[in-house]
């Protein structure tokens, strides 16, 4: 019997997230290791000459490392293809993944800004992207390209997500008025297998993640927590 694939993971990245819900898109068994990126096993730098993950082991020796190929191997080694088979399409697709990894970066900023300028200033630059995929998403929807899911879903379902925790303590106004983002997104947070990319305490981990920052919107964070009705002890 074959052992199943390996993914070396970390609690919050949002590229391990992609290549788990592609593993859970297309049903493979794989196993999860987690590690603490602050302190990094030697045969872990030894499997990823960027020290980053996702890693995914697929033999004794052998480890696939960038969230790209990792899917892309994913999509041409398992069955329920998850590629479109046109090959401008295809190509459109992989522009649209990359595109997220753009946004990614954009939230980054987000969360780095010291002050309300550099917030807004990344706000906006974050809406501008979703204004162009609200013209481009499939207007039927209920993912990217229309019925099936692909892995530009695969890719914006951790991009979301990010969202999901601000929204609890802060509100951006990026997705106002975006009525087909704002579809897609809540379609890919009712996904099995977005959901389950995270574990369920993730949104505690980000949230303590933000906290450390120092920065315009762990300040949100800290104030709207301050606002809280303290929980009587019984």
């Amino acid at each position: 019997m074959t052992k199943p694939l390996t993914l070396i993971s970390h609690t919050l990245c949002p590229y391990v997230q992609r290549a788990a819900i592609v593993l859970a898109e297309k049903n493979v068994p794989f196993e999860r290791i987690y590690i603490d990126l602050a302190d990094k096993p030697d045969w872990f730098q030894a499997a990823s000459p960027l020290g980053k993950v996702p890693l995914l082991k697929v033999g004794e020796d052998r480890f696939l490392f960038e969230s790209a190929p990792i899917v892309e191997f994913l999509d041409e080694t398992e069955p329920q293809k998850l590629h479109p088979q046109d090959p401008a399409e295809r190509a459109r697709h992989r522009a649209y993944v990359e595109f997220a990894s753009q946004i990614l970066n954009g939230i980054g900023a987000l969360y780095n800004a010291r002050d309300d300028t550099g917030f807004q200033a990344a706000s906006e630059a974050l809406r501008a992207k979703f204004l162009h995929l609200e013209a481009k998403i499939d207007p039927d929807g209920p993912f990217f390209a229309g019925a099936s899911f692909s892995l530009v879903d695969a890719a914006f379902g951790p991009v979301f997500r990010y969202f999901d925790v601000f929204d609890d303590f802060t509100r951006l106004g990026i997705f106002d008025g975006l009525e087909h983002v704002k579809r897609w997104r809540r379609n890919l947070s009712e996904r099995a297998s977005v959901i389950g990319a995270v574990t369920e305490d993730y949104p505690e981990l980000l949230r303590a993640f933000l906290r450390k920052r120092s920065t315009w919107i762990s300040h949100q964070l800290d104030l709207h927590e301050r606002s809280q009705p303290m929980v009587a002890a019984q």
